[in-house]
């Protein structure tokens, strides 16, 4: 079972590597982790994605609950909120296979943000699955290198929301 945890912290040096040794000392895994300031530059907001069965997703919530710099943890599922990761895959191209990158990227709706004789950098920002399956699809291609974010996620408005 995979879980989201959005955790709003104190914008301060030694948070981040506390949360991380919660994670490690009890042998939970991060599957994803993405840091940024909110719209208070005193509070940072932590998307963290993880997995375990339904007793390690409770226990992770509990724990981060219990840490001093954590103002607020919200946890939600993949399919109760909207998530997205931003990719930046640089490939090789020559001329027999640039077309098929470009109506690749169009496919994928990713963008080539950046060229050079042989080598383009292409920008996706999908679900974690398409990023995924993006660069799959380019294996055969010559990849040279991949940079990703973690996962991004809020949870989907409701109509009861204000």
């Amino acid at each position: 079972m995979k879980k989201i945890y959005s955790v709003l912290v104190e914008n301060r040096s030694g948070v981040l590597c506390k949360v991380a040794g919660l994670f490690s000392r009890r042998s939970y895994n991060i599957d994803s982790l993405a840091v940024g300031e909110t719209d208070d530059p005193a509070v940072s907001c932590m998307t963290i994605v993880s997995s375990g069965d339904e007793r390690t997703i409770e226990q992770i919530e509990k724990q981060l609950n219990k840490k001093l710099d954590v103002i607020k943890v919200k946890t939600f599922d993949e399919t109760a909120s909207v998530s997205r990761e931003l990719m930046l895959i640089k490939v090789k191209y020559n001329k027999g296979n640039r077309r098929d990158i470009m109506e690749t990227c169009e496919i994928m709706k990713a963008d080539i943000v950046d060229m050079s004789k042989n080598l383009m950098i292409i920008q996706i920002c999908d679900v974690p699955e398409k990023t995924a399956l993006m660069i799959k699809m380019l294996q055969s291609i010559s990849v040279v290198e991949v940079a990703r974010t973690g996962t991004l996620a809020l949870p989907k408005c409701m109509e009861t929301e204000g």
